[in-house]
């Protein structure tokens, strides 16, 4: 039963992952084992990014040994396979006008860690280790950029790097895109420096006043961010960050990412 569910939900994402994989090495003196299929190392990967399972944990009903999924997963991150997929699901959405950029929102969540880099002691979490998963999401919810970092990281200082990850994306008309009408966000990104660098590119910003506005409203608009970060939560193993490597932690939130945009495709 486990197989086959997570067969059934790398079934489309295979399609577009066969894409970005790089082509497997062949020796040039012949012989040697013979190589897993890719297709399987996918869906053991989506099982312990769905499950939250640890390597050690993953069932061996994919057809694949812990040491090869775990292999595999570490050379397509080095390789930035999980961004590359993230793209191209991207730009298949938005050429079928699923993106809507009239309004954006971005927001953060703490996570604990053991160790690794980009952890810091989490304000909220009396001092224990932690990263933030930061993101901005479209208009109907999704995530069109995402990042990590330190959970002592102030939320303003990555408001520059998520606009500026924004990938070039598709239209169903006109040229490619890569920012929004506008910007909606809470209190914490509520700097004259922010709102003129969004100013200078075009962008309005909506960010809450210190001060102004009541902490007890979350927003008529900003709730579809949350509502995102629920949706990464949906996938378990970034619940708590088990990754030394901060590349393979960003790898496991592009995942989440692209589950979320195949449920939008089928």
């Amino acid at each position: 039963m486990q197989r086959s569910a997570e067969e059934r939900r790398s079934t489309g994402l295979w399609e577009l992952f066969e894409l970005v994989v790089p082509e497997a090495s062949v020796r040039p003196q012949g012989g040697g084992r013979r190589r897993c299929e890719d297709r399987a190392v996918l869906a053991a990967i989506v099982f312990v990014a769905a499950s939250g399972c640890t390597w050690r944990q993953l069932p061996p009903v994919f057809g694949a040994s812990l040491q090869t999924v775990h292999r595999r997963f570490t050379d397509w991150s080095t390789v930035r396979v999980w961004a590359k997929l993230h793209r191209v699901l991207l730009d298949r959405l938005g050429a079928n006008a699923r993106v809507d950029w009239s309004r954006c929102t971005i927001d953060s969540i703490s996570v604990r860690a053991v160790k690794g880099p980009l952890t810091g002691p989490n304000p909220t979490d009396r001092g224990k280790k932690g990263s933030k998963i930061h993101a901005i999401c479209d208009r109907s919810g999704l995530p069109i950029s995402v990042g990590i970092s330190a959970a002592n990281l102030h939320d303003s200082q990555a408001l520059v790097p998520l606009m500026q990850g924004i990938p070039s994306i598709c239209s169903r008309r006109g040229p490619r895109r890569r920012r929004p009408t506008k910007l909606h966000a809470d209190k914490g990104y509520d700097f004259d420096r922010l709102r003129n660098w969004l100013r200078r590119r075009q962008i309005v910003p909506r960010i809450a006043r210190r001060g102004k506005e009541s902490s007890d409203r979350r927003g008529r608009h900003r709730w579809v961010i949350e509502r995102t970060l629920s949706w990464l939560g949906g996938c378990r193993r970034l619940h708590r960050r088990y990754e030394r490597k901060a590349e393979h932690f960003l790898a496991f939130v592009g995942l989440a990412c692209a589950l979320i945009y195949n449920r939008r495709l089928l």
